[in-house]
């Protein structure tokens, strides 16, 4: 009844639309259905996605090349950015259609929970011998990315892997409250409970493993992990489940995420974060490339959050040495050739000099990192995040003039607050975008979209970034399966006419016509 009332509905909008030589409405949502139904039907592997694929699909990759029986759950443009694309559209359309794309998305995810609870980078469907040869090729191959060099064999919060899959299956699961789904929720939420320190922090991977040393380094995974806003989007998902759920017994688990913050900030001079602290809370390695340092972009974030957490609490502890936070940024401040404010992506630990990562070689087995004071030859693959001094100074000043129950007076954690949108980023201001907010779409951008589709209903795309396929050298060598590089590291482009269907693309297109769809159907 639903579907047929919507085919019904969608027609009266085409006739209105012909009459008054706009874009048919009718047009622009059977297009994207049959973009979507490509995705789902030829695409999707029992409902998961990868990131990019060959035109043909004989090739594919998610954070590295992956075999046809994975899906990827890392970075933007996988899984759960394809679930909760469905879901944008299901909000504008109320077509089933996506709602079980979605579904199917999070159905994959549930099969490949791990025991514990979470997830790890991808699963794969041919089971764990599989997933032990893709380590034992392409991942202990992959120069550089060191978190896919070694099977751990447990789940990760990196990358926002769990959380991420954690707050699809919440975000899905309210729409319909489907006893399924609430159940590997439920699995989800107490691995997370589970995996948080005492202090309130949370290791890169549980259960705990320390079995990957780089040479004189331990093993990094078990360390308190800000990197990847583990810590963040940890705190996010049980602020979302306390508010959609009603969990009271998660308020204290979300307060000691929050204190963490506060305890593994350092002292002045230096009073910033790093990616990683050891279990002293001191600064502490991670890969090879990264040492025990102060981040400036670490600090300029979780100083922000500090604030944010003084809204959610009106504790004034958070505020206290956000001051120390701002004095050290500016003493690391340096200049470009153009006279720009620019920070380093490392401050060596007493010193306050700035470190500078280099590499040489071409692969695992003849490749090396070192930092030094030299900015020349640095590696361009990995930089730092966006640092706004003024602007934490400004917000600063801000919430420093509030007193604790004003600042506090729309907390979600104290009951002041009705919540609308209980899948929000509550570390954020605003509600996380949907499908059909902040995009301003014409009707020539649209007939572009629908232009550019070719005859099976897809964007393909040429010029993406490629890693080499795995294979031994004539030196004896294994092959970087990592993104192709050069000595300095930067990411090559596939320079071919290869075609690519590429998930990123679709979401981007999709977003379009259904900003453009919501759009002119509410002025109808």
């Amino acid at each position: 009844m639903h579907r047929q009332f919507f085919s019904f509905f969608l027609a009266f909008l085409a006739l209105i639309s012909s009459a008054l030589g706009q874009l048919s409405i009718e047009e622009v949502t059977k297009k994207m259905r049959a973009a979507t139904v490509y995705m789902v039907d030829e695409v999707s592997t029992n409902g998961g996605y990868v990131s990019l694929y060959y035109d043909d699909l004989s090739r594919r990759w998610g954070e590295l090349e992956a075999f046809d029986s994975m899906i990827w759950i890392e970075g933007g443009y996988g899984t759960v950015a394809m679930g909760n694309c469905f879901l944008n559209v299901y909000e504008v359309t109320g077509d089933e259609y996506y709602y079980e794309a979605a579904e199917k998305a999070v159905n994959a995810l549930i099969w490949g929970q791990h025991e514990s609870g979470g997830w790890h980078y991808f699963i794969d469907f041919a089971g764990d011998r599989s997933m032990r040869e893709w380590y034992r090729t392409i991942g202990r191959n992959a120069w550089g990315f060191e978190e896919h060099n070694h099977y751990y064999g447990n789940a990760t919060f990196d990358g926002k892997n769990t959380a991420s899959a954690a707050q699809l299956l919440l975000r899905t699961y309210l729409i319909k409250r489907d006893p399924k789904i609430k159940q590997a929720l439920d699995k989800t939420i107490a691995f997370v409970l589970e995996s948080q320190y005492p202090l309130g922090g949370w290791p890169q991977r549980y259960p705990l493993k320390y079995d990957f040393p780089h040479g004189t380094l331990i093993d990094y995974t078990h360390f308190y992990t800000f990197n990847d806003d583990v810590t963040a989007e940890n705190l996010n998902f049980l602020i979302q489940c306390y508010v959609a759920l009603g969990e009271a017994r998660l308020l204290d688990p979300i307060h000691r995420a929050m204190q963490i913050y506060v305890l593994t900030q350092q002292p002045r001079p230096q009073a910033g974060w790093s990616k990683q602290h050891d279990m002293a809370l001191r600064p502490a390695h991670a890969r090879t490339y990264e040492p025990a340092a102060i981040y400036p972009d670490f600090t300029y974030k979780n100083s922000m959050l500090l604030l944010r957490f003084y809204e959610l609490t009106g504790d004034r502890k958070y505020l206290a040495r956000v001051p120390d936070a701002i004095e050290f940024l500016k003493s690391v401040q340096q200049r470009d050739e153009a006279g720009n404010i620019v920070y380093p992506i490392f401050v060596e630990l007493g010193t306050n000099k700035p470190l500078y990562v280099h590499r040489k070689g071409t692969n695992v087995s003849n490749g090396a990192y070192w930092w030094d004071y030299n900015a020349e030859g640095v590696i361009q693959h990995y930089k730092g995040g966006e640092v706004h001094v003024e602007r934490l100074e400004d917000e600063f000043r801000r919430w420093n003039a509030c007193a604790p129950d004003e600042a506090a007076a729309g907390s979600p954690l104290l009951g002041r607050a009705t919540v609308a949108d209980p899948m929000q980023d509550f570390l954020k201001r605003s509600s996380s975008p949907r499908a059909s907010e902040g995009k301003q779409v014409t009707d020539a951008d649209v007939r572009a979209i629908i232009a550019a589709m070719d005859d099976k209903n897809r964007w393909l795309v040429k010029h993406q970034p490629y890693s080499l396929p795995y294979e031994i050298l004539p030196t004896g060598e294994t092959s970087n399966t990592a993104r192709r590089s050069d000595a300095i590291g930067r990411t090559i482009v596939d320079p071919s006419d290869q075609l690519y269907v590429s998930v990123q693309a679709y979401i981007s297109n999709i977003k379009s016509l259904s900003a453009y769809l919501a759009k002119n159907s509410g002025d109808e």
